[in-house]
């Protein structure tokens, strides 16, 4: 029997979770209600009207495209890591470092505005069933503690109880909008509920509106990456899971927001929207069900949150994780649970950044709401869209540079539509943020935003050109999943004169596909 010292390390349970586990992982994250609630309203407000049923197809329709290449990728190398290893093939090795930076804070700002949601949502529910008032940090951190402690379990029984609330979830909005559609405005449903008449209003500042509310609504959906190495079939998983919380997602916002023009009446839904702001979707249930359904509406809402929550949770561990088995952040992040099999080590350091940040903002007094938690959700789904955009070009150049059994469509076409269709998309988000953040052109926050996510992009060009400098062997296996091999010069001299390690001045060193051992050219 082997000591302890002799036994291999641990590594993420495999086999653990299926395609629909994944799938609702990613619906988890994304968070459709909290959309609904929070922008949705606002798109309406502003005289969108029917573009904005129509603008989630269409982002739907983009990130289905984008799924095609984001699953081969998978298909070919499972990772923790998803998009940072994806991209470090694709891109070479800063670009997914940076990638990675790009989703380790991308997910902190959308799970710190969500921890806010939830505080400011436990308030009115508090109130209405306790008469008693609950400060928003109490709120925040009930669910801190339900995640924190779900965070470090078998990855099924944290899929079970995501699951169990993304369901519910999903069954209370389609009640929800059964009854809009059940109880038209005007007593029938008619075309103008679907139909643009003025095709200049794409033109608009009104975009951005529609840009954020679908950048905020899929946001999280790419995730279901972070699981490939722990599904039943980890070549297959992931990338089904992608098309169906893509799916999922798409069906639920574009048809909710759809019932809501319905149920307000085509030419009212703008005064109405206006008028009701984020209780828009409460108050048109109110006029058609139950006292008793709307209550249970405004639970689902911090039931999604805490699922929100928790999910990305799960997906910044798996990043942590990956990063600490790569060797670019401390090894101790890559410890797993000898029965759980879950990065425990990155679990709990995430816990500990969240409750740190929650406490700093009790500490400072800070009252956060639905504003802010828009602000922070933004923000971050901003940075995650980038991440987007460069994993789209990775597969894009790797599937094409590293042909394989993929199809002309799968390995080109899909990744360059996607490429093209999320760089537009990343233009107009930066070009219009003052409308999508809601403030003025000149507000401080506007250009906060920018240079944040630009600190960011930094800090990964310099934290991979310093492992590049004082780390060689570390910087080789950026991307590899902890599986690179180094062999020094001094070895290959004694052994195998005619190999030879890749030099940083040889083409192509930078991506991790080529850190293999390649045998120098013959004579002449």
């Amino acid at each position: 029997m082997g000591t302890p010292e002799d036994d291999p390390p641990h590594v993420l349970a495999s086999g653990r979770i299926g395609a629909a586990s994944v799938s609702f992982f990613g619906l988890a994250a994304a968070a459709p209600v909290v959309t609904l609630i929070t922008l949705v309203p606002v798109a309406l407000a502003a005289g969108s009207g029917a573009l904005v049923p129509l603008s989630f197809v269409a982002l739907a329709v983009v990130l289905l495209l984008f799924c095609g290449g984001y699953a081969a990728m998978a298909r070919r190398s499972p990772s923790a890591g998803a998009a940072y290893a994806q991209v470090a093939r694709g891109l070479g090795r800063p670009a997914g470092l940076t990638t990675a930076w790009l989703a380790v804070t991308g997910y902190q700002a959308i799970q710190f505005g969500l921890y806010a949601l939830a505080g400011a949502a436990v308030t009115p529910l508090a109130q209405s069933w306790a008469g008693v008032t609950v400060p928003w940090w109490a709120g925040a951190a009930g669910c801190w503690v339900l995640v924190a402690l779900f965070g470090t379990m078998r990855i099924e029984v944290a899929a079970g109880v995501i699951g169990l609330l993304a369901v519910g979830e999903a069954a209370v909005l389609a009640g929800m909008g059964a009854s809009n559609l059940l109880q038209p405005f005007g007593g029938r449903i008619t075309l103008d509920s679907i139909r643009v008449d003025d095709p200049g209003l794409i033109d608009r500042p009104v975009l951005g509106l529609l840009l954020a509310a679908g950048v905020l609504a899929f946001a999280g959906f790419e995730s279901t990456g972070n699981y490939a190495e722990e599904s039943l079939r980890p070549q297959r998983t992931a990338g089904l899971g992608g098309y169906g919380a893509a799916v999922l997602v798409a069906l639920l916002l574009g048809g909710l927001s759809w019932t809501m023009i319905v149920a307000a009446g085509p030419s009212r839904i703008g005064a109405v929207a206006d008028a009701r702001g984020s209780e828009l979707l409460f108050d048109l249930a109110d006029e058609r069900l139950l006292p008793w359904a709307v209550t249970l509406g405004r639970l689902i809402l911090v039931t999604s949150v805490l699922a929100g929550v928790l999910a990305l949770h799960h997906a910044l561990a798996r990043h942590l994780y990956a990063l600490g088995r790569d060797g670019v952040l401390p090894g101790v992040l890559a410890g797993t649970g000898r029965r759980t099999g879950a990065p425990r080590a990155a679990s709990l350091t995430q816990s500990l950044i969240a409750g740190a940040a929650l406490a700093g903002a009790y500490v400072a007094g800070a009252d956060p709401g639905p504003v802010t938690a828009r602000w922070m959700i933004l923000g971050g789904a901003l940075s995650i869209l980038l991440l987007l955009l460069a994993a789209s070009l990775a597969a894009l150049l790797h599937l094409n540079r590293v042909p394989g059994d993929e199809g002309a469509w799968t390995r080109f076409i899909s990744p360059l539509l996607s490429t093209v269709s999320l760089g537009s998309l990343v233009y107009l988000a930066f070009r219009d943020l003052p409308q999508i953040l809601g403030l003025p052109a000149g507000y401080p926050l506007v250009r906060a935003v920018p240079a944040a996510i630009g600190a960011v992009v930094l800090v990964g060009l310099v934290h991979a050109a310093v492992i590049r400098w004082r780390w060689p062997i570390r910087y080789a296996g950026i991307g590899l999943g902890g599986t690179a091999v180094v062999v020094t010069p001094e070895k290959v001299k004694e052994e195998s004169p005619e190999i030879r390690i890749p030099q940083q001045r040889d083409p192509g060193v930078h991506r991790p596909e080529r850190a293999a051992n390649r045998r120098s050219p013959g004579p002449g």
